[in-house]
């Protein structure tokens, strides 16, 4: 019988047999959810030798929930994750027109997994559209819970539009179109603190010298200027012992970044963008809003090859999720054709969250010496010369037999 991971103290203890409860997901979910399986089993069992192994427990969202239990997002579903405190979770379907705005908004706003973590690197072989994609080596911290993502809208000609419409012109002067849709973009110092405390935290232990806050707060003051200020303020009175900020360094004539100091400075998101491009060498740790980060964990992935290939994880005070960071692609359903990289590259990121180190490296060394071998799915092996195309579930065989 599996133990629960449990969350004492603000430390996660985990035994040698924990059960991780697993959302299927929809779409190719199921097939890329089996080479996944087959991958950490096969790397936990190498990696300790029996020592330890992960006991599954499969819960519902989405499709599967539906047919089954004639609802999207089961509050029992929540409920498991809740007291396991560390689930995976493939591609969700979200209903058109019915029910929840979105299934993976849904569980990250009702669990509380403020920080969407995405790291984006490139693995050598995976084509990609830019010249340097070895230069990319950045993780996004994405804030998940405010923002225009809160789902605080009304469609137009509505009784809420019309209020909103009024009172905005009742208290500003400011005259709304009658036709126009309105929404509420919430940023509060709480939300924007905590996920800026997670960046610096990850920055400390992960050897990262640049926090970078990205926001538009040149043209938003109030809300993503206050972001910026905000999380400045949180660098300086809860890091100030190791946090050097780049203007600082300016005033001070420092070139380079002390010794055992964590560089933190702001950029316009737009000019960001080409920032990522024509320097990306100069970034490391990226904290910003909802819909910039949403924006940028896509940009970034396209850089090192895709969505394919890019892990992302929920994470919050006490649960973490790790996802598939891809849609379910349903054309491609049942075909055992889907690369299951992002997945896979996700359950490496949750072993290192539960400190199962050596079975996170070896699911990672393994997989890029696959695709060196150019052994690889079709959405790769159609980019790249003499590559052998492979079926979903003989991708996760190759990676198997390359665990050394």
């Amino acid at each position: 019988m599996g133990e629960k991971i449990r969350m004492e103290n603000g430390l996660l203890t985990v035994p040698d047999n924990p059960v991780i409860p697993f959302i299927e997901g929809d779409g190719t979910g199921p097939d890329i959810w089996r080479a996944t399986k087959l991958v950490v089993d096969r790397a936990v069992e190498k990696a300790y030798r029996g020592r330890r192994k992960i006991e599954w427990k499969e819960i519902y969202a989405g499709e599967k929930a539906f047919n089954r239990l004639g609802q999207w997002l089961p509050q029992e579903t929540l409920d498991t994750i809740g007291s396991h405190v560390v689930a995976i979770k493939g591609p969700l379907t979200t209903p058109v027109g019915m029910g929840f705005r979105s299934l993976n908004v849904s569980i990250r706003q009702m669990l509380d997994l403020y920080a969407c973590i995405r790291p984006v690197r490139w693995v050598e072989g995976v084509p990609s559209p830019v010249v340097h994609p070895e230069r990319v080596d950045m993780v996004v911290f994405r804030e998940n819970t405010e923002d225009i993502y809160a789902g605080l809208e009304w469609e137009p000609g509505s009784k809420e539009a019309l209020a909103l419409r009024e009172f905005v012109c009742e208290k500003t002067g400011h005259l709304l179109p009658m036709d126009a849709g309105i929404g509420i973009k919430p940023i509060s110092k709480k939300a924007t603190q905590r996920i800026m405390r997670k960046a610096l935290e990850y920055a400390l232990k992960h050897s990262r010298k640049v926090v970078t806050i990205v926001h538009k707060g040149n043209i938003m003051k109030y809300t993503e200027g206050s972001f910026m200020k905000w999380c400045y303020e949180l660098a300086k009175s809860e890091f100030g012992d190791v946090v050097v900020t780049e203007a600082d360094m300016i005033s001070q004539g420092l070139n380079e970044i002390p010794e055992g100091r964590i560089k933190v400075n702001d950029r316009i998101a737009d000019n960001m963008f080409q920032q990522v491009l024509t320097r990306s060498s100069e970034y490391e740790v990226l904290v910003m809003p909802n819909l910039n980060g949403d924006y940028f964990s896509d940009a970034l992935s396209a850089q090192v090859g895709g969505l394919g290939m890019a892990p992302g994880a929920n994470i919050g005070d006490r649960i973490a999720v790790f996802e598939a960071t891809h849609g379910t692609a349903p054309k491609y359903a049942d075909l055992d054709k889907a690369n299951p990289g992002s997945l896979i590259l996700s359950s490496a990121m949750m072993l290192e969250h539960m400190g199962w180190i050596e079975a996170s490296g070896l699911i990672i060394s393994s997989l890029e010496k696959t695709v060196k071998q150019k052994k690889v799915t079709y959405d790769l092996a159609r980019q790249m010369e003499e590559a052998q195309e492979l079926k979903t579930s003989q991708f996760a065989e190759v990676i198997v037999s390359n665990m050394k």
